[in-house]
């Protein structure tokens, strides 16, 4: 199963999802891509999904039936990036986008260590217990984190919420890292290899900023966002 999912690699980028496909057959691309949508259900729910299919020759046939595969699992469609002449207008047909905007280059600045401002996953909903994200960037939650759920993410996490759950930033050892939220009164928080005790919560929350200080240790102080 691991052969089958390595031959899709997904990474977030500024409109959403981006699904890189290696080279090939067409069904054995569509199930790596299905698979690791599966195993991970509510990372890609809701998600907008663009896909760079390389030299990969598709007929309408072909993108409907993996669009509506994907809109089965509350998955949006919206761009096909390729090499081939015939892929490219078969995608404009059914109303697909055939370009990916590109960040411009003011927006390139570096948040935290070697990852840039276009990775990152933006999720517009409360996390329940037992949900777990995780995402090789920087993740941005609008709702709340609620006890029992976990966040994981290789860059920064920013939470226009209340945090009662667990988030570990830096997750492969960025230390340059930071968590941010409107009530950072959490379960745990991570930063690299650096973990706090569990906080309290406050009874007049402050909107807060986890880092790792000079002196190497995980602190919280309010957070600016005026």
């Amino acid at each position: 199963m691991e052969q089958i999912t390595s031959l899709v690699q997904i990474k977030g980028i500024r409109d959403g999802l981006l699904a890189t496909f290696s080279e090939a057959p067409w069904e054995d691309q569509c199930v790596a891509l299905l698979t690791q949508i599966d195993d991970r259900p509510s990372f890609f729910q809701g998600a907008r999904l663009a896909m760079d299919v390389g030299t990969q020759v598709l007929k309408v046939n072909d993108l409907v039936d993996l669009r509506d595969r994907l809109s089965e699992r509350n998955i949006a469609l919206w761009a096909v990036v390729s090499e081939s002449p015939t892929t490219e207008q078969t995608s404009q047909l059914l109303g697909l986008a055939t370009r990916i905007s590109k960040p411009r280059p003011e927006e390139q600045r570096q948040v935290a260590g070697s990852i840039s401002d276009d990775t990152a996953l933006f999720i517009n909903k409360t996390l329940r217990s037992g949900t777990r994200v995780e995402f090789p960037g920087h993740i941005v939650i609008v709702g709340d984190v609620n006890p029992g759920a976990e966040i994981v993410a290789e860059g920064n996490v920013v939470v226009w919420g209340r945090v009662r759950g667990m988030i570990h930033a830096g997750a492969k050892g960025n230390r340059s890292a930071f968590i941010c939220a409107l009530d950072l009164s959490a379960n745990q928080l991570r930063i690299a290899d650096e973990v706090s005790a569990m906080l309290k919560p406050q009874k007049d929350p402050r909107p807060e900023i986890a880092t790792i200080n000079s002196e190497g240790r995980l602190q919280a102080e309010l957070w600016h966002v005026g």
